[in-house]
Order: C-alpha cells, then structure tokens, then sequence
C-alpha cells in the first residue's frame, strides 16, 4: 500500500513539473513574440546604371636587363625618346606624360647545381611611363599597338588600361534614390494583399556598390571597382524600414 502512495506521488509531481515547464515556454514565446516589431516592415531596393568610362590611364615600362645600373640607366635614356614621340604622334599631350621614378633588382648567377650564387649576374631597371587621357578608345588603341615599338629595339612591358567614370560621385546619390523608390514599390507590393500600407520611413541603410562590366553578375559583399571595361555597370543597394499603416 506504501509502495503504490509513493508511485502516486511521483506521478503527481511530474505531472505538475511538466504543466510548470510548459507553462513557462508559453510565457517566453509570448515574450519574445511581443518584442517583435509588428509595426515597420524591412525592404531591400536596388537601382543600376550603365555607363561609359570618360578617362583613361595606361602604364608603359622601359626594361632594361645589364651588367650595372649605370648601364642599364644609359640604355633607358636611349630609348625614351622613341617612346615619348610615338605617344604624342598618337594624340598623347606631353602634359599627360608622366615618367616615373626607375625601379629594379639584382640578379644573381645560378651555380651548375642549380643553386643561387651570391655573384651578381644582370642588373633589371625599369622606367615607368603613365599616360592618362579623356579620350578612352585612344588609351585602348595605344595599349594595343605599342608593342609595335619591339620592332624597333624598344625592351616594354605593358600594363592593361584602366578605365573610370569621373561622375561617379553624382552618380552615386542619384541611385541610391532610385533604390529607395524600389524598395517603397516592392513593400507597397508586398504589403497590398493585407490591405496595409507604406508609411514613413524609419531607417535606411546603405549596402556596399557594385561596379562592373556592363553584362556581369559579379557580386561581393566588400563591393566591386572594376576598371578593365569601358562600359560599366553601377548598381546601388539600400536596406530600408517603413512603417507599416
């Protein structure tokens, strides 16, 4: 008879933990379901802009590889003058000619074991030229083409052109209007089926933008400069909060 007031017991108070517990998850749910905003709704807008890159910049090197820095200097000096006349009998200002400072390194000899010697082999010295102009198809034919001057003796590495748009900064303002425009259409659509409306906006947030080549899909979350397409792509995102009527 003990035995079976014991097992009752235990049966009651579990029952009674348990309502407890159960209790408790409802209290927290009704908690946290209070917390929650119910009166704003979180739209994402985007707006894009295709256009066409109005300035240019390209980097020629004269490479010189000699016995000493001296000669490697004297060889450049003899070549400069080529360089310089076919970029401006190509349109180029002097004024848009910027030769920069030399650069270069050491080689050393390899032993027959194919290990690095400390005995200097060749010098390597280059000479960096930038050119920059309004006219970008100009820069385009120009990197093309000037590989023409190996013909003539002329030792060049050549860096892809890169392209910009100088109005970015304009640009910019005007999209991210336009992609708060779509984020109160696309909220206004989202919201129409509950007989709700947009109303003030509470917050905005402004994502990161995306310039690319002007058929891309590249996306990233730090954001995309491209500078090897002329034509462009500039899209805009903005994270926006309305308040619901």
């Amino acid at each position: 008879m003990f035995e079976k007031i014991l097992n009752y017991l235990e049966k009651f108070q579990i029952l009674i933990l348990g309502a407890i517990l159960a209790l408790g998850v409802i209290c927290a749910t009704h908690i946290v379901a209070g917390a929650l905003p119910t009166d704003g709704i979180t739209v994402t807008g985007s707006a894009s802009k295709v256009v066409q890159s109005d300035t240019a910049t390209l980097e020629i090197s004269i490479i010189s590889r000699n016995w000493t820095r001296k000669l490697c200097l004297s060889d450049i000096k003899n070549q400069m003058p080529t360089v310089i006349a076919y970029l401006k009998n190509n349109g180029i200002d002097e004024k848009d000619i910027d030769i920069k400072t030399t650069h270069g390194y050491f080689t050393y000899r390899y032993l027959p074991n194919g290990v690095s010697s400390n005995e200097v082999d060749h010098y390597n010295l280059y000479q960096p030229i930038t050119v920059k102009s309004n006219d970008v198809q100009k820069i385009k034919k120009i990197s093309n083409d000037v590989t023409n001057l190996i013909n003539k003796g002329i030792d060049l590495d050549v860096s892809a052109p890169e392209y910009y748009y100088s109005k970015l900064s304009d640009l910019k303002v005007e999209l991210l209007r336009d992609a708060t425009m779509d984020a109160k259409q696309r909220a206004s659509a989202m919201l129409k089926s509950t007989n709700n409306r947009t109303g003030k906006i509470q917050s905005v947030r402004m994502g990161v933008f995306q310039i690319t080549s002007a058929n891309s899909t590249d996306v990233s979350d730090g954001g995309i400069y491209d500078t090897s397409s002329i034509e462009k792509k500039v899209t805009a995102v903005a994270n926006v909060v309305f308040k619901i009527k």
